[in-house]
């Protein structure tokens, strides 16, 4: 795997603003008029930070995925209800090897830029995707070649049967850009996609609003709810609570310290859910970095040293579950009482470190991304009663998963996404994934994903795994988070989407 470079326009840069910019001549080809007294509806998004780039194979997952919804179509869509729906792919079919699928293609779709869909943008997405995405590129890592049959039709050979390989081409995977497009430096800041908005240049400020327009003719109207989707960037949750109050935008993620004040300002959130788990991913299990993480004993010190059901009441007043496993409830891999493997015992933790030879205490480093700050000093607290010091570095989130794939970094703090228990399988247990970057493997557990994958409905190996990994202390999970998507209902409705903390870019649509 490769990490690009990231656009230096794509950096974070300080929230300063949230008037909109005057219109003007900046629009991409296809836009509607952008000026904001247009005669439809406008979707106003507080987002929590700028993305890493705007170029399709930098598109990650969850909440930071719908933005890429609006200039990107996807070869599959995955609906409301967590269903696989046809899109720019409008059937795909699997051989009796399940190491071939076909698909077959809409012949009716042309990019922003005028260039044509076909096999032929397919195959070179998917082969850009390959050598360049910056955070997803185990979505392919089953993709053997891309075989043209003709401009409506493409084969995809796979080295393996890969059982989520439908679902991640409707996530970053499945994200199709022009072909003039693909792998330029001008996609990390203007996105050139078939999808039903283009970029609105004049209007976007880098750090403070990026701002869509619907394209003219788009294909799939009924996916095109809106006239204008503006994104405002409000790195402070306050800052978005405040911005939603004074109806500067429609809809944004809040959190637990918010959710009091923006029900009973009689904004609808929707319904409690639990997406993401919040911990530390131990990376460096072999202990390259920190000789101290290669010791099985230290990873399960860290794991008792927490006290997770005072970090929910702390950090999320209660509005999360404890839980020491990185599978949620709605997987086939959670097993109940993992929950409780790792109860709070600092002096448990103490004696494990002295097994390991460490009676002297531990030293561990941690990136401090922006928004962080009151996680790592609760964090610091707990593990310092069991004689082990945080020491948090602060860093920039533009550059955390660059550090990552170059093994730069002992553990990760942050949330993780939960999903099908072979999806978080390539998403942080698999050797060629981006959260287990040293590629530790074991043949037990080896054993186990190749079972797995052979049988992907197999709920008793999928609880197999999570049972070696939470044992093996691979995380250090604190809680599932209750998420809090609030939104004024007098501008837009909301259909929440399974196994994600903000929903798909369709699930938008003016109010009645």
């Amino acid at each position: 795997m490769t990490f690009r470079k990231l656009a230096a326009a794509a950096l974070l840069v300080p929230a300063l603003a949230l008037a909109s910019c005057s219109g003007g001549d900046g629009a991409a080809e296809g836009a509607s008029d952008p000026s904001a007294d247009g005669d439809g509806a406008t979707l106003r998004i507080g987002t929590s930070g700028t993305l890493p780039s705007w170029a399709s194979e930098d598109a990650h997952v969850g909440h930071t995925l719908f933005p890429y919804q609006a200039p990107y179509d996807s070869l599959i869509r995955r609906d409301e209800n967590g269903e696989l729906q046809p899109m720019l792919a409008t059937s795909w079919e699997y051989d009796e090897t399940r190491t071939a699928l076909t698909l077959e293609l809409r012949d009716d779709v042309t990019f922003s830029d005028g260039a044509a869909f076909d096999a032929d943008a397919v195959k070179a997405n998917l082969e850009h995707f390959q050598q360049d995405a910056l955070r997803q590129a185990s979505q392919l890592a089953a993709l053997d070649s891309v075989e043209v049959v003709d401009a409506a039709t493409v084969v995809l050979h796979l080295t393996d049967p890969d059982p989520a390989f439908e679902f991640n081409l409707s996530q970053a995977a499945g994200l199709m850009a022009s072909p003039d497009s693909v792998g330029t430096p001008e996609a990390d800041t203007v996105p050139v996609g078939s999808g039903p908005y283009v970029m609105s240049e004049s209007e976007t400020v880098a750090g403070t609003q990026v701002v869509f327009t619907a394209r003219e003719d788009y294909w799939a109207p009924e996916l095109q709810e809106f006239e204008r989707v503006e994104f405002r960037i409000l790195d402070e949750t306050s800052a978005r609570l405040n911005a939603l109050q004074s109806g500067q935008i429609d809809v944004t993620i809040l959190d637990a310290t918010t959710i009091d004040q923006a029900e009973g300002a009689g904004f609808e959130i929707v319904d409690d859910y639990q997406v993401d788990w919040h911990g530390l991913i131990l990376m460096d299990r072999d202990g390259d970095l920190n000789p101290a993480l290669g010791d099985v004993n230290v990873r399960q010190a860290i794991n008792y040293a927490v006290d997770r059901e005072a970090l929910v009441e702390q950090n999320e007043r209660g509005h999360g579950t404890a839980t020491a496993q990185p599978f949620g409830p709605e997987s086939g891999a959670y097993v109940e009482e993992l929950d409780e493997r790792y109860p709070h015992d600092p002096e448990k933790a103490r004696e494990l470190l002295a097994e390991a030879g460490y009676a002297d205490g531990v030293t561990i480093s941690v990136p401090l991304v922006p928004g962080w700050d009151a996680m790592h000093a609760a964090l610091r607290q707990q593990l310092s009663e069991a004689n082990i010091t945080l020491e948090s570095v602060p860093a920039q989130m533009a550059n955390i998963f660059g550090d990552i794939g170059q093994q730069k970094l002992e553990i990760f703090y942050f949330n993780f996404f939960q999903s099908e228990p072979w999806v978080n399988v390539q998403q942080l247990l698999a050797e060629n994934t981006l959260y287990n970057p040293f590629e530790t493997a074991d043949p037990e557990l080896t054993a186990l994903i190749e079972e797995l994958q052979a049988a992907p409905d197999g709920d008793s190996i999928a609880q197999e795994i999570n049972e070696y990994v939470v044992e093996n202390a691979w995380f250090v999970p604190l809680y599932r988070l209750d998420q809090v998507v609030a939104y004024d209902s007098d501008a837009i409705d909301v259909v929440k989407q399974p196994q994600q903390a903000f929903p798909s870019m369709y699930n938008f649509t003016p109010a009645a």
